[in-house]
């Protein structure tokens, strides 16, 4: 489904990606680890269209993508959440996720006609079940808690029907209850919707217990990748990147 081949990326004279490759296949779930600074969230934004590479290619479904602009990609089929929560605060749960479904059709006359209006809410409020904030879909998006903030904002990227979701560190700031709720979400999306993931995570537990596949990036290089019990052996990782998180 996704193929990055030779990236290269910079902020000016500095340079933050070098070489690197990526292969995800249909329907997997695989964790971008690294510490801060690795360059795991400038991949995000690359793959996703808020930034042009320098080199390099990334093909999503068979079409190279760099000369694509970030609503373009939501269109293809590319959805994407950010470490800050981006949703409507003024706006309530479900006026949220309708704003989302209209950005995907672009049809804006929806809001002329009762009988698509009430189909766009239907829609909406599937979404909302989907996530689990159905019974709070008339409050406004501010009184949620930062988990279902977060959880909200997945529902907007969920407006697009993404083929592929990119979640950049989804669990910030939660508790653990909450942490455990949303990779449940997350789980679900794959093995039900057949939603590919891609998320970046510093908690280690929540990678090795969700990823099919882990990518280790260092230094703006990916010096290892595989299955959880591989990374957990490789050397390369317990040097670089907290070699005694590995081994909890």
């Amino acid at each position: 489904m996704l193929r990055v081949s030779a990236l290269n990326a910079g902020y000016g004279s500095l340079q933050v990606l070098w070489d690197v490759h990526l292969e995800v296949g249909s329907g997997e779930l695989v964790a971008l680890v690294g510490p801060n600074g690795a360059g795991k969230t400038t991949l995000l934004n690359l793959i996703s269209g808020r930034y042009r590479p320098d080199g390099g290619q990334i093909v999503f479904n068979g079409q190279v993508l760099q000369r694509f602009d970030p609503v373009s990609m939501f269109r293809m089929g590319i959805g994407r959440s950010f470490q800050l929560t981006n949703i409507f605060r003024g706006l309530t749960v479900v006026e949220n996720v309708a704003a989302a479904l209209l950005a995907r059709s672009a049809r804006w006359d929806w809001l002329r006609y009762w009988w698509e209006h009430r189909q766009m809410m239907e829609e909406a409020m599937a979404i909302l079940e989907k996530v689990g904030l159905a019974s709070k879909a008339g409050m406004l998006a501010s009184a949620l808690s930062h988990g279902e903030q977060r959880h909200l904002e997945i529902a907007l990227v969920l407006a697009g029907r993404p083929k592929l979701l990119l979640l950049d560190e989804p669990t910030a700031g939660m508790v653990s209850a909450e942490a455990a709720r949303t990779m449940e979400l997350v789980r679900a999306l794959v093995e039900k919707d057949r939603v590919t993931v891609v998320f970046t995570e510093h908690d280690m537990r929540v990678v090795f217990s969700m990823a099919h596949r882990v990518t280790v990036m260092h230094q703006g290089r990916v010096i290892a990748e595989g299955t959880p019990s591989e990374i957990r052996q490789d050397e390369r990782v317990r040097k670089a990147y907290l070699g005694s998180e590995l081994n909890a």
